[in-house]
């Protein structure tokens, strides 16, 4: 009688998660949303569990909000999965998120990505990956080629300093003697080729204050950024709603004065509504849904 009240329950929490997400995809939502995932190595170590567990965990949290922002209609999700100074740490931990990254993309990409018409891209220095990995990024790469719905960007292994240094070269191979402008530099940025649409919120998880390098050209210009005490790996969607209801507020005030402001205002009392309703909820159940 306990489980079936718990599934029952279970299935009251999740119907409520993906109604609430319905209502905030009535407004206007970001098209292109990026997540430093910080806090793995924490996670593990507060819960004494081994930090290639940490990182597996992880990646079933990166799996979850994509869901979410592909239910929320988000054209395109970068993740910053593995720096190019991560190849500095030790080699027991290196080997371990190699083989996660060889594994889980592929798993993730069969399993969900490609139904849900999801592209995958691996951005970054590839070469510079074991064989394996290479091989099993480019099966992810292809199978998804075709599909123009949304984008995964998956940022392995890469900073945006390489990749800024990528793009003037190209730009400079491309003009020669000509000037190179920002615009010149921006058609080369790994993003761009990739087919993303322009940077509108950076998320950090894991509580610091920084971008460690990633996105710095994209997000340098009328980015939204948070930083969220949340270790990745407990990363749900309560951590998302106060953030995606920050950016439709302050697209709502822009469009003050504008036609059909009268119309967005309206959703955005209701929205408001909704956020005391949902809050008391959470607060009521101490469930993370």
């Amino acid at each position: 009688m306990a489980d079936l009240l718990n599934s029952a329950y279970d299935l009251v929490l999740s119907t409520f998660r993906w109604g609430v997400i319905k209502v905030l995809a009535i407004g206007p939502v970001p098209q292109h949303i990026a997540f430093i995932m910080d806090g793995n190595r924490r996670y593990a170590r507060q819960r004494s569990m081994a930090i290639k567990e940490g990182h597996t965990n992880g990646f079933q949290a990166l799996e979850k909000v994509v869901d979410v922002c592909l239910k929320l209609g988000v054209k395109c999700v970068t993740v910053f999965a593995f720096s190019i100074e991560n190849f500095k740490r030790s080699e027991e931990e290196v080997a371990a998120l190699m083989e996660l990254a060889e594994t889980k993309l592929l798993d993730f990409t069969k399993a969900t990505l490609h139904r849900d018409g999801v592209r995958v891209n691996v951005l970054g220095r590839m070469e510079m990956l074991p064989e394996s990995v290479q091989k099993s990024f480019r099966i992810s790469q292809e199978m998804t080629k075709d599909n123009f719905k949304h984008v995964l960007n998956f940022c392995m292994p890469y900073t945006s300093q390489d990749e800024i240094t990528t793009a003037v070269q190209s730009a400079v191979q491309e003009k020669v003697c000509a000037r190179v402008t920002e615009g010149d530099i921006e058609r080369y940025l790994m993003t761009t080729l990739g087919g993303s649409p322009p940077l509108n919120i950076l998320i950090r998880s894991g509580g610091a204050k920084r971008l460690s390098d990633f996105l710095m050209w994209q997000a340098s210009e009328n980015v939204q950024l948070h930083f969220i005490p949340t270790y990745w790996p407990d990363i749900g969607f309560w951590d998302l709603f106060p953030i995606i209801m920050d950016y439709q507020t302050k697209v709502w005030s822009r469009q003050e004065g504008k036609c059909g402001s009268k119309r967005w205002a309206s959703v955005g009392f209701e929205c408001v509504a909704l956020i005391v309703i949902v809050t008391l909820f959470a607060s009521l159940t101490r469930w993370r849904i």
